[in-house]
Order: C-alpha cells, then sequence, then structure tokens
C-alpha cells in the first residue's frame, strides 16, 4: 500500500515537472487572451518535432503535459493570422511562463520602412543582390496584410534562387519564397510586422554582366544602393555620396524608382557561408552556426549610420549655400 501510494507521488512529480503552464497575454489590450491555440514543438534537423499543445482558457491560462526533451522548446501562439513564438531554454521556468500575442489590422501606415538598401557584390559567376528593409512599428498592434503584403519588391526576369529571409524582433531568421503580385516581376512578402523592429533581405543571382538594371517599388523611406571597396557604379538614377569609413563600401542616392548601371570592379562584402536558416515551417530555426545575415550584421548597421551621417552631411551644406 505504501510502495503504491508513493509510485503515485513521484508520477504527480514527475508529470508536473513535465508540464508546461502560463497565461496568454494581449499586448495591445493589456488583458489576458482566452482563446488562442499554444503548441509546444522542438527545434531540430528535420525541423519543429510536436511535442504538446493547448488553448488558452478564458482565463488566459493554458498547461501543456508534455515533457520537453533535452535542448530549447518554443511555445507557438497563433493569434488573428500572426504566429508569436516564446523560446524554453533548458534553465527556464516551466511555470508561470508568459506569451505575449497582439490584435492584427492592415492599416497603412502600422509599421514604416526606415532604412532600405539594395547591396551589388559581382563576380566572375554572378551578380549577388541583396536588398534589405528595416521595417520599424511603433504601436501596439501587428502589421498584417496578406493581398498587399508587408513589403514589395522587383525581381529581374533573370534573377535565380530567389528568398526573403525575415528577423523578427527577438526572433531568428526564416525564409519566405517570392510570392507574385498583379504587376509584372513585382513580388511581395507575406509576413505580419509585430511591434518592434523587423529585417527583412530579399536576396537572388543574376547572370554575371557589366550593367545592372531595376526598379524599387515606392516605401517610406528612400532607397540607398551599396558596393564593396573595390566595385564602382556609373549610371542613371542614381546619385554617389561617398564611402563608409570602416568598410570603405560605395553607397548611392536613388533619385528615381528605376535605375541604369554600369559596373566596374568585382567584389563582396560577404563573411564566409556558415549556415544558411533551414526550409521554413512558419517559425523560426534555432541553429548551432549563427546565419548567414547575422555575419553582415556590422556592416548592415555601419552603412545605416554612414548614411544618416552622410545624409546630415548633404543638408547642412545646402544649409550653408
Amino acid at each position: 500500500m505504501r510502495i503504491t501510494f508513493i509510485s503515485a507521488t513521484l508520477l504527480a512529480l514527475a508529470v508536473q515537472a513535465w508540464a508546461v503552464d502560463g497565461i496568454v497575454l494581449n499586448g495591445t489590450t493589456k488583458q489576458p487572451q482566452p482563446g488562442v491555440d499554444i503548441n509546444l514543438v522542438q527545434p531540430s534537423e528535420k525541423g519543429m518535432v510536436p511535442l504538446g499543445k493547448a488553448k488558452s482558457g478564458p482565463d488566459g491560462k493554458f498547461v501543456i503535459n508534455a515533457e520537453i526533451p533535452p535542448g530549447p522548446g518554443l511555445l507557438q501562439a497563433t493569434f488573428q493570422g500572426a504566429t508569436y513564438n516564446q523560446i524554453l531554454t533548458p534553465v527556464s521556468p516551466r511555470s508561470g511562463v508568459e506569451v505575449m500575442v497582439y490584435d492584427s489590422t492592415n492599416k497603412a501606415g502600422t509599421a514604416k520602412a526606415n532604412e532600405h538598401m539594395i547591396l551589388l557584390e559581382p563576380d566572375d559567376t554572378a551578380i549577388r543582390v541583396t536588398e534589405m528593409f528595416i521595417l520599424k512599428n511603433d504601436t501596439s498592434l501587428t502589421f498584417n496584410d496578406p493581398q498587399k503584403g508587408s513589403v514589395q519588391y522587383y525581381l529581374p526576369k533573370d534573377a535565380k534562387d530567389a528568398k526573403a529571409s525575415i528577423t523578427a524582433p527577438g526572433g531568428m531568421p526564416i525564409n519566405r519564397p517570392p510570392v507574385k503580385t498583379g504587376q509584372t516581376n513585382i513580388f511581395k512578402v507575406d509576413y505580419p510586422i509585430k511591434p518592434g523592429e523587423t529585417r527583412i533581405d530579399i536576396t537572388y543571382t543574376t547572370p554575371p554582366a557589366e550593367k545592372f538594371a531595376g526598379k524599387v517599388v515606392p516605401s517610406d523611406s528612400a532607397t540607398h544602393l551599396v558596393t564593396p571597396s573595390t566595385v564602382t557604379i556609373t549610371g542613371n538614377g542614381i546619385e554617389p555620396v561617398g564611402q563608409e569609413p570602416q568598410t570603405q563600401a560605395h553607397l548611392y542616392n536613388l533619385s528615381g524608382l528605376e535605375f541604369d548601371v554600369l559596373i566596374q570592379g568585382k567584389g563582396s562584402m560577404r563573411g564566409p557561408a556558415e549556415g544558411q536558416p533551414e526550409e521554413d515551417t512558419g517559425a523560426p530555426k534555432v541553429e548551432v552556426a549563427p546565419a548567414r545575415i547575422y555575419t553582415r550584421v556590422w556592416w548592415v548597421l555601419g552603412l545605416a549610420f554612414a548614411i544618416l551621417g552622410l545624409g546630415g552631411a548633404m543638408l547642412f551644406r545646402r544649409g550653408d549655400a
């Protein structure tokens, strides 16, 4: 009888240790959010492994009776078309976990482009293009517009291996394939923009050539072209504004929505290939090696500050004129 009691107690303790419980909070209403689907998964080399699921109750609380194998776990909350993630590391508390969600809106202006750059890296095999958007959402709403997308971009007819890498606030890069719009060669990224800062990188290659032509879709931010220190461009639609001090990258203002440039030189600003985001499952990936975009954070930040500085200098000179 005593053995049975001890066994039952140990079983209850084991179940309690395995359980993950918490509350879903709505960052828009500042109230507990009922009716949210919660999935507990674990990232692996083969994708996300499902471990358990639940739905938040009237008080926003949830319990998932599941064991998390060695390694991190991930809580995914789906609400109004957007997925919100909460990482559980091996040392994270399993009880009282707070998962934040937000109301969604498709109202224009909720998320704005703070920076827009196009990097050209030509070599003997291809021209590698990275078009980067930094979006800022200062509201307590998630911007979600499946019809128009979060951003729209142009892809040349001969573009290959095109993809979008999205880094949401506090998340890790995930991939999205190009999604066509009703306009010729114009594509969109259909991904909710949560409160905070989101970076979207469109990457593709075109065949090696001495010329490159492109277009941009109008946005809240001015567009800047960037080339490595060993590469310069000249042509219609651009204006050189100087070099970034640390990398010596060349910076150009785009005066309109189209450009057609002559490329001189070859070069790259890429670090060593240290792994890429896995096939997209709709959730961030946990990787041992940093995603490729992280190897270029230094030049992204450096160029952004350089562009702001050069812009300020140009305005100062115009003021003195």
